[in-house]
């Protein structure tokens, strides 16, 4: 289901009435980005479950002192989430394993295309490193959660241009690293 900014405002506003209907909507809507956002930061399955719902019932906790002053509902619930996310792994002390994120099963798959798979895997994983925090976490909210550059912004506390900016620098450095040049890409959008 898609939702605009204008319905997700007025579902808040249904949830903060005790409607719980609208949060289930709500919930429906930000489970996936969440948990892909969280499952970027957190290194194993079960920690990324219990972390997702521990957002949600924060969020539902929080929610009667919501107040948008300007910033999306994503954005305000992204932030929840990159605090948990920030307070959990001071308590864990994990790194992330872009491998969690990006590797799937695939049905079909041979030992060779597999092998190929985790060497790109290890290569972007290894371009990602070299990114400042910043800019990692730019692309873990606007790729891996699939937030605008303005609910990322909300997320991070920071201006929109400067979310667009750090975007930029960091898919610059990632094609650097990754040998791609500007003329790949568009031959294979042709």
């Amino acid at each position: 289901m898609t939702l605009d900014d204008e319905a997700i405002e007025r579902l808040v506003q249904e949830a903060q009435a005790g409607d719980a209907w609208a949060f289930g909507l709500i919930f429906d809507h930000f489970h996936g980005p969440i948990h892909r956002y969280v499952a970027s930061r957190v290194r194993n399955l079960p920690d990324t479950e219990d972390l997702t719902q521990a957002i949600f019932v924060k969020a539902l906790e929080a929610l009667p002192r919501y107040e948008a002053r300007g910033i999306p509902f994503g954005g305000w619930l992204f932030r929840l989430a990159r605090n948990a996310v920030i307070d959990h792994g001071r308590t864990q002390r994990q790194h992330v394993d872009l491998a969690v994120v990006l590797e799937r099963p695939a049905l079909g798959i041979g030992p060779a295309d597999a092998a190929i798979r985790r060497l790109e895997f290890d290569a972007v994983e290894h371009a990602l490193g070299a990114l400042t925090e910043e800019q990692l976490e730019v692309i873990r909210l606007r790729f891996f959660a699939g937030l605008s550059a303005r609910e990322a912004a909300a997320a991070m506390g920071k201006q929109e241009g400067t979310i667009r900016g750090l975007q930029f620098r960091a898919l610059a450095a990632l094609r650097r690293r990754l040998g791609v040049s500007d003329k790949d890409e568009h031959d294979e959008h042709a």
